[in-house]
């Protein structure tokens, strides 16, 4: 028998999704970023990421430049993990991304980039926008998150979505820090509590 060759498998191309919100607080539109856009906005992010308010809260202990952000939205991506830029009006107002999706789960983080537009709500849109994602494209059974216990503001962003405070060593496993507070909440919890939210919230492959 004549043996046959093999074709190399060409990589597969997974859609980039785009998330629309129209609230009375105002429109928001996050989207998962083409390699061009992350560089538009990859200075903006890397000055948020640099306030001296943000950093602490987000566990940074070094500065980060243009091409730290432009890395990192690299590696969610080749990881298969989702990654948000999220705009009002064409300006960047904060990111989310879920990170380390494997066997129905992931773990969530997000930033408010201006620290005047923090603790008014738009921390909680941005948050649900990407749990309607993850529970209702991804199909994800549960999100955790791992946050630096002086962000309070964080936590009480992720008590309104229904998480609730683990220990397992499952959630402790998500934990960027050993001192961090690790919560988790189910695709149950959050699509029972966020019916209205994911009714209007609109997701599409960009």
């Amino acid at each position: 028998m004549a043996s046959s060759s093999r074709v190399p498998s060409l990589p597969v191309q997974v859609p980039r999704y785009q998330i629309t919100w129209s609230t009375p607080a105002g429109a928001l539109l996050a989207i998962e970023p083409r390699p061009e856009e992350v560089k538009r906005y990859a200075g903006v992010l890397a000055a948020a990421y640099n306030d001296p308010h943000n950093a602490p809260l987000l566990g940074h202990t070094k500065p980060l430049g243009e091409p730290d952000v432009v890395a990192h939205y690299a590696a969610l991506a080749s990881h298969g993990d989702r990654g948000f830029l999220v705009l009002a009006d064409d300006k960047l107002v904060g990111d989310g991304d879920l990170r380390n999706v494997s066997r129905g789960a992931a773990e969530f983080a997000f930033l408010v980039a201006e620290v005047a537009a923090q603790g008014k709500g738009l921390g909680t849109r941005i948050a649900t926008m990407i749990h309607a994602f993850a529970f209702s494209q991804l199909r994800l059974a549960r999100v955790y998150a791992s946050i630096v216990p002086q962000n309070v503001a964080s936590r009480r962003v992720f008590e309104k979505l229904g998480y609730v405070v683990e220990t397992s060593l499952v959630a402790l496993a998500y934990a960027d820090d050993p001192g961090d507070i690790t919560m988790a909440i189910d695709r149950s919890v959050f699509t029972r509590s966020h019916a209205a939210p994911m009714a209007e919230i609109e997701i599409s492959v960009r």
